[in-house]
């Protein structure tokens, strides 16, 4: 007991300090913002009724609601709220006007400028008004209709992100319209999105779905970005299941480039493939090939020679 009540003080301290240092790696909200996560952080909001003296409760539209953690975690956290949106904002009720006016996109701060020139925003541009998206819905196709704005953080930018997370991220932005019946709407004349019927000619869906990304068959192979942004049309997308279950697989080009760290001639092929998954038809050793066909002679000539000593003691 007396040797508890002498290390108590000390493991308090050490109780306090490790919270301390954990609220110090939280981040911190833009003053400013907490006024607009009061309701938009939110799925009611308060408003006064100027006309009656009272004040009422609603339901915030869904589309409106942005997570307040993930928009401080994301890449544009450290942003006020009217950075991107008109200042006028600052004032509520907001005006209705407000919404009819056009919003900031993306390449207004990111196009031409040397800062961000590692992120290839201007050959991204590019790319995107080349992918089918854009050449079916036209310009209303915006960088943010699949990056949003408010919660979006990289992931296949360092080999410390996980495959899982990747495939599951990167996948997410195309489900959140191909896969909801509202969104999808807004952006075609379908009735609703035909992805397993679309997708009817790939064995094992659910695998592949949750192993490799929509763009590892939708996108072409790109030599200067990880991510590649032109979108193929599905009649352009890759159907052979020879393209990625080979030595030479379009996974190492796609889903894995970011993460080669080392040379085929080091006696793997596709080795980077082999850090977090197994592709049948690409993941081989040349080593365990040499033995599996030293083994492979060995068995056929013992009975080779099993036929000729039969042949010979008649």
């Amino acid at each position: 007991m007396q040797k508890l009540i002498l290390i108590l003080p000390a493991l308090l301290f050490l109780f306090f300090q490790g919270a301390a240092v954990a609220q110090d790696n939280e981040p911190e909200m833009v003053d400013m913002n907490r006024t607009c996560f009061q309701c938009h952080g939110n799925s009611h909001y308060g408003v006064y009724i100027e006309m009656t003296d009272t004040r009422e409760r609603r339901i915030m539209n869904p589309y409106y609601i942005v997570d307040s953690i993930g928009y401080m975690e994301g890449v544009h956290g450290t942003f006020a709220c009217i950075d991107c949106h008109n200042y006028e904002y600052e004032t509520y009720p907001h005006k209705a006007s407000l919404k009819l006016e056009p919003q900031y996109k993306c390449m207004d701060c990111h196009g031409g400028d040397d800062l961000f020139a590692e992120f290839h925003f201007d050959e991204i541009s590019e790319q995107v008004n080349e992918s089918v998206h854009v050449k079916t819905i036209g310009d209303n196709f915006t960088c943010a209709k699949c990056h949003d704005p408010h919660t979006y953080k990289l992931i296949a930018r360092d080999s410390t992100s996980m495959i899982k997370e990747i495939v599951a991220g990167n996948n997410a932005m195309c489900l959140d319209c191909h896969a909801d019946l509202n969104r999808y709407q807004v952006f075609t004349e379908q009735e609703q999105p035909q992805i397993m019927e679309t997708h009817d000619w790939l064995p094992n869906q659910e695998l592949h779905f949750g192993s490799v990304r929509c763009i590892e068959c939708h996108t072409p192979v790109n030599d200067t970005m990880n991510v590649p942004h032109e979108i193929l049309a599905k009649e352009k997308a890759v159907k052979k299941c020879v393209e990625c279950h080979s030595t030479n697989s379009l996974l190492s080009n796609k889903l894995y480039k970011y993460k080669r760290t080392s040379d085929r001639s080091s006696g793997f092929y596709n080795d980077v493939i082999l850090n977090e998954a197994y592709v049948v038809g690409a993941n081989r050793n040349k080593h365990l090939n040499n033995i599996s066909l030293l083994i492979f002679a060995l068995t056929f000539g013992g009975i080779l020679v099993h036929i000729i000593m039969r042949i010979v003691k008649r």
